[in-house]
């Protein structure tokens, strides 16, 4: 059992804080990493900022574009997260962003340096999922490397299906329309029912919520229909022009979990 699957073995609902690496400075990293990890988050996503992101809104835009000036890099990041398990032994790690990066540092390259690192898992929303069975599955095996796909309310049933069965890990329930951060909500009773549908399927992976979640309110009402959510945009905004950006970051875990 990998420690993302243990992390689901807690009897809570588990919150998965995102924060971009490299922001608001270049050193940043490591010490937000363990702030969040010391507050309580569950499970961390570090965004690998990349100059065209087609998921992320305007805030983590913004986030990639900071970090990518300060000198944000694959190589860099890679170095940062040297011997993280030291200080962070058991909190889930996963990297957020976007194949291009990955393919110009190269697929196996990506995978060993994170396998060295201790990351668990890997969100790629722009992988496609026939490219991955077909070309890159046994190089994340072989790393043991978890996988997460999206499902949107526009995900057909089959396609959810097949998601599952490739899933060791979560299914990361997009909540509505629009990017991160947008707020965009859908109308009412058309969420609660892409939530039911979901539950309905009996699918073996557990479920977290994310796009749209940014405090205590919005988590816990996700959590009514999953195992937990996904927060970032709410944090990166946080961290924007803070003295102590670590600080920070740990009273924003615990205003959401408080």
């Amino acid at each position: 059992m990998n420690r993302i699957q243990q992390a689901f073995q807690q009897d809570k609902k588990l919150l998965n804080i995102y924060f971009t690496a490299g922001y608001p400075r270049l050193d940043d990293t490591v010490p937000i990493l363990r702030a969040l990890a010391e507050a309580g988050a569950d499970l961390i996503e570090i965004g690998m900022p990349f100059s065209d992101p087609l998921a992320d809104g305007p805030v983590i835009q913004a986030s990639s574009t900071v970090a990518l000036h300060n000198g944000m890099n694959m190589r860099v990041l890679f170095g940062q997260l040297t011997d993280i398990r030291a200080t962070v032994p058991d909190t889930p790690i996963l990297l957020m962003g976007y194949l291009n990066p990955v393919m110009q540092f190269g697929v196996e390259n990506f995978c060993r340096e994170a396998a060295a690192a201790g990351v668990d898992g890997v969100i790629l929303p722009d992988l496609p999922l026939d490219d991955y069975v077909a070309e890159y599955q046994d190089i994340f095996r072989r790393h043991n490397l978890r996988p997460v796909f999206l499902i949107t309310p526009q995900t057909a049933p089959e396609r959810i299906r097949r998601i599952d069965e490739l899933t060791e890990s979560f299914l990361y329930l997009v909540s509505g329309p629009g990017t991160t951060g947008s707020g965009a909500v859908q109308a009412e009773g058309v969420q609660d029912a892409y939530f039911q549908r979901i539950e309905a399927m009996k699918l073996r992976n557990p479920r977290l919520v994310g796009f749209g979640i940014s405090d205590k309110k919005s988590f816990d009402n996700a959590c009514q229909y999953a195992e937990g959510a996904i927060i970032g945009s709410a944090l990166i905004r946080t961290l924007e022009g803070a003295e102590d950006a670590p600080a920070a970051a740990a009273s924003f875990v615990s205003s959401v979990i408080k």
